[in-house]
């Protein structure tokens, strides 16, 4: 099955308020190593073809349009580096963190994984046990800085063509099951979480929401992700 996810720490132009962890301009300034020159903040997204945007040009993958609205805002964000891959589990995305071996603080992280756990009938205690080191590493990239991660939720594949003959009930209540670990596990990280898999069903009405191999979500469903993400983590 074709399906993909991102660690955020604002320092030199946000700080965030922990109460209702909202980022807002700022006149703190980043650690540097060995220079006071200002650099562009750095975006780190993790996960499998959801992340990565199969089916879609690299410009529609939700993470670059989060960052080209973030930029228009006036956040010097980077494009994002992104360790992603479609077909990716918890575990094989964990391996390729090994071998990436991402460098350095980010001022953003992202996590996006599970939905080929599921299509592959893998053990929910499995994913809760890999989702929550994939997290723990998340977070570490953010410099340990909690409040500058995000996890979105698993979308549900079911509502495509991709699913036709499928027990497309079944493929919801396994999704929403995924989904309820992520959640518990990214309130016990204390991380943002975002909810897309609303959106994802509305693409059972909405064939614009789909890229052409019938299965992945187009640039427009992504372009609401990248908003929902935006409200959660800027709001205001």
């Amino acid at each position: 099955m074709n399906v993909v996810s991102v660690s955020l720490l604002l320092f030199p132009w946000m700080v965030l308020s922990v109460g209702c962890m909202s980022i807002t301009p700022s006149t703190i300034t980043r650690n540097q190593q060995s220079s006071n020159t200002e650099q562009p903040l750095r975006f780190l997204a993790l996960g499998d073809s959801y992340t990565i945007g199969e089916a879609v040009d690299p410009s529609e993958r939700w993470p670059v349009q989060l960052a080209d609205r973030l930029r228009r805002s006036g956040f010097p964000l980077s494009n994002p580096e992104i360790v992603a891959q479609t077909g990716w589990t918890t575990g094989e995305l964990m391996t390729a963190i090994a071998s990436a071996e991402p460098q350095g603080v980010f001022d953003l992280v992202s996590l996006l994984i599970g939905v080929n756990n599921q299509y592959r009938g893998r053990d929910i205690e499995e994913y809760r046990n890999e989702f929550a080191s994939l997290l723990t590493q998340a977070v570490r990239f953010a410099g340990g800085g909690s409040e500058h991660v995000v996890v979105l939720s698993i979308p549900d594949w079911g509502v495509t063509p991709y699913a036709k003959g499928r027990d497309r009930g079944t493929i919801a209540r396994e999704i929403d099951l995924f989904n309820s670990v992520n959640r518990e596990e990214a309130q016990r990280a204390g991380v943002h979480y975002v909810d897309v898999t609303g959106v994802s069903r509305k693409a059972a009405d909405d064939p614009l929401l789909l890229a052409p191999d019938g299965l992945h979500p187009s640039g427009m469903m992504y372009e609401q992700w990248a908003m929902l993400v935006l409200a959660e983590m800027f709001p205001g």
